[in-house]
């Protein structure tokens, strides 16, 4: 699997905007063992998986803001989501509306490419089984808004939507495993950009769970989309929550790009994604989530505000994000450090599709991985 995974890492070759575009070279990998068993067969099958589902991260991250609209976003979704285990529900600015997410939609409003909230389905088990909830943050491109960013380097903000690509990558590994497992995919979907009708700090808005928000700085977008998606997340009433964001520049400070940051109010949830990081070489780091944390959350004008100082930004984030997950085990991976190589090789890096695809193997267990390999063959 590593090998696998490497040599596909190495040849990978972005294609999709280039006029004329370098076809990847390695075309045909040949593994041999002195004995072949089902357990390689299911190994490679697993990673061909794998890598599928990464390179379909790849793809959206690296591709440029104006080829990964919100709408695009969701064609791809619904692209992935064919077959009968499958179902994906396109919501609009109407739809989003109606259903209260003030939060999502003070994002939205400077945009002119209208909002998409992404609902997708995977049901490889019976109904009854309460499923893993994966919510990923889909900023197509972050300006910033009213609080704009600096010029330099800009351009990278393409990939603030590598959560929901990871979100359509472990779809895509889905389809091809079918474990035994029951896995909603929510992407709350928009750009953030500042023009006359952007929301503006200092505005307070009304999320989905009925608190108000006092949004501080627009620049801390993507814990506005997700709380909303996290609300929403209730009615599947799952098992886990799972939140995956290019959220905060902290995180990058305090692992770079080794380990994503990894925050939950569940210590098994937790344990279970420390060892499926390291299980998929996609490691994640826990984080603390202490009380104190919260305090510079506080507002005078409204139940909590979108930004606290700048000490341990990473941690205060994943506090806000707390406040809308607390009627479900919750999981928050905070990924701006390893989603994106920045530098002369900048580009999307899949991660943590290998995390999450083992996590979620994990959670099918051994019969049900065995089931999907028999359904395989």
């Amino acid at each position: 699997q590593v090998a696998a995974c490497a040599l596909a890492d190495a040849s990978y070759s972005y294609t999709s905007t280039l006029s004329k575009p370098k076809p990847r070279t390695l075309k045909q990998v040949v593994f041999s063992a002195e004995t072949v068993n089902a357990e390689l067969r299911d190994a490679l099958a697993h990673t061909q998986a794998l890598v599928a589902g990464i390179e379909v991260a790849k793809e959206w991250a690296n591709r440029p803001a104006n080829h990964a609209t919100p709408s695009l976003l969701a064609n791809a979704a619904k692209a992935i989501a064919k077959g009968p285990a499958f179902k994906c529900e396109v919501m609009g600015p109407k739809e989003v509306t109606k259903l209260g997410m003030g939060a999502f939609l003070a994002v939205a409003r400077g945009a002119a490419e209208p909002l998409r909230f992404i609902v997708m389905r995977y049901s490889g088990a019976p109904a009854a089984q309460a499923p893993v909830v994966l919510v990923g943050k889909g900023i197509t491109f972050d300006t910033g808004g009213i609080s704009i960013k600096p010029a330099a380097e800009m351009d990278e903000m393409k990939y603030d939507m590598s959560g929901a690509a990871s979100v359509l990558g472990v779809f895509k590994a889905l389809g091809e495993l079918k474990p035994a497992i029951n896995v909603v995919g929510l992407i709350p979907a928009t750009e953030n950009m500042p023009d006359g009708q952007a929301v503006k700090p200092g505005d307070v808005v009304t999320s989905m769970s009925g608190q108000t928000i006092e949004i501080l700085n627009t620049d801390a977008e993507g814990r506005l989309v997700l709380c909303d998606a996290l609300t929403y997340a209730e009615r599947f009433k799952p098992r886990a929550v799972i939140d995956i964001a290019t959220l905060t520049g902290a995180c990058v400070i305090a692992l770079g790009g080794v380990r994503s940051g990894l925050f939950s109010s569940d210590d098994a949830l937790a344990q279970a994604l420390q060892l499926a990081g390291d299980a998929s070489g996609d490691a994640c780091w826990r984080m603390p989530l202490d009380e104190d944390y919260a305090e510079g959350l506080k507002s005078r004008y409204a139940d909590v505000a979108n930004v606290a100082g700048r000490q341990a930004g990473s941690v205060t984030a994943a506090k806000f994000l707390q406040r809308f997950a607390s009627r479900y085990p919750w999981a928050h991976l905070d990924i701006a450090g390893t989603a994106w190589r920045s530098g002369a090789a900048k580009g999307a890096t899949g991660r943590p599709v290998g995390l999450l695809l083992a996590y979620l193997l994990a959670q099918a267990g051994p019969a049900a991985a065995k089931a999907a390999s028999n359904r395989r063959r």
